[in-house]
């Protein structure tokens, strides 16, 4: 039986990391939660609205976009206090450099920010609980824009700290807002 509970208290980067390679988690609210793996509609939708943030945000060099790529949240004393998967995320140009100039040895460390996306692909085996409170995380932490996509329905759920959720399809426009100006798609073009 995997250990569901971080029991020990909180570790160091280089103990995540260890962790980490041996089976793929997160830390949400105190509680390590095993990453599954997905399926194939799932990464078919997460490289479309990857290869759509990437062809805006690249050639203005905006940000990156990376997808499955662990963040973790450190405490003052710089203890592993959580850490997050998102499907998709979107860190901006800014956001990147200072990570990349206040993290010893960064290219070999995960993420130690927090990004401005984050997208969420509700996969079949996924509880509508855990991806609200997961939702709830990622506003708490900082992020800017959530954006939940369901394959089911082909919608998708955006939100954002202290606005109500709204929820978008077939021909609406998913936009990137204040967050990525000028960044629009079709919605159901990424269900494509």
């Amino acid at each position: 039986m995997v250990d569901t509970q971080i029991t020990e208290g909180l570790m160091t980067i280089d103990e995540f990391i260890e962790a980490f390679d041996k089976q793929p988690f997160e830390i949400i609210n105190g509680e390590k939660r095993i990453v599954s793996p997905n399926v194939a509609g799932h990464v078919m939708f997460a490289a479309n609205i990857m290869w759509a943030l990437l062809s805006f945000v690249k050639p203005q060099r905006l940000g990156e976009v990376y997808t499955e790529a662990p963040f973790v949240l450190m405490d003052a004393r710089q203890w592993v206090k959580g850490s997050r998967i998102p499907d998709v995320m979107y860190v901006s140009a800014e956001n990147l450099a200072r990570f990349m100039t206040s993290v010893n040895d960064p290219k070999h460390k995960p993420f130690v920010l927090v990004p401005e996306i984050v997208v969420e692909i509700i996969s079949p085996t996924d509880k509508y609980t855990e991806v609200s409170e997961k939702v709830d995380a990622y506003l708490n932490d900082g992020v800017l824009l959530v954006w939940v996509a369901d394959l089911r329905t082909k919608t998708i759920k955006v939100h954002q700290p202290d606005k109500l959720p709204f929820t978008l399809r077939g021909e609406d426009k998913l936009t990137g807002g204040e967050v990525i100006p000028g960044f629009e798609v079709i919605v159901s073009s990424l269900f494509e």
